[in-house]
């Protein structure tokens, strides 16, 4: 024991002892120094005694063992700042029950109840159309007409059009070659908590993802296509 004693008073003075203490700064430094020191003297009773170990050597693996708890410390803030965001998100979709969203569609969930919604062209088109295609692979064509570049609103009568009840994909053809992204306004009717994350259901429109909102408010839209 006495050789141990005598190698580490030659390899870490107090000096070097202060140094490693002020390198650390995490909020359980005096465990991971009890830590350290089990392992310092562990290295030291397996070392040769003419050949010790640098003091500057204990130091360097006492700062990788705080630069590694300082990750795991930020790693834990990360998860906590992920839970939390989740929960806002949560939070915020429940308040949009019974009110008004404007979401990002494929498809839409038709119950006779008409449906208003909009997209926007980069050009002027002399021919638009809103294509929807039921389950069976049946189109209906509703056609737009000659329209400008920029927001097109439009609405869905399934009565009018003689559209049975069910799941329809919907699409827009542009003589300008365009594929513009449909919007679809309707009300929140219910909030389910899922694993992405919560998922509205909209009337109209069916299970969306709170991500696929974009506005959560009534979009102004027409009454074309009716």
């Amino acid at each position: 024991m006495s050789t141990v004693n005598s190698v580490m008073d030659s390899s870490l003075d107090g000096n070097s002892i202060d140094q490693v203490k002020r390198a650390v700064n995490v909020s359980d430094a005096a465990t991971m120094e009890n830590n350290f020191i089990s392992l310092m003297v562990a290295q030291i009773q397996n070392q040769d005694p003419t050949k010790p170990v640098d003091s500057t050597e204990f130091l360097n693996q006492y700062s990788a063992m705080s630069q590694v708890k300082s990750m795991e410390n930020m790693s834990s803030l990360m998860q906590s700042n992920l839970v939390l965001t989740d929960n806002l998100q949560t939070l915020t979709a429940a308040g949009l029950v019974g009110q008004q969203v404007s979401v990002a569609v494929e498809s839409l969930d038709l119950d006779g109840q008409a449906v208003n919604g909009q997209f926007e062209l980069g050009h002027a088109s002399t021919r638009t159309a809103l294509l929807l295609t039921d389950s069976n692979g049946t189109q209906t064509r509703i056609e737009l007409g000659g329209q400008s570049a920029g927001k097109v609103p439009f609405t869905i009568d399934p009565a009018k059009l003689g559209l049975p009840d069910g799941q329809y994909s919907v699409s827009v053809e542009t003589e300008s070659g365009e594929f513009p992204q449909v919007e679809v306004a309707g009300e929140v009717s219910n909030v389910r908590v899922s694993a992405e994350g919560p998922v509205l259901q909209v009337k109209g429109v069916g299970s969306v993802p709170f991500y696929n909102i974009l506005e959560f408010a009534q979009t102004e839209v027409g009454l074309l296509g009716g």
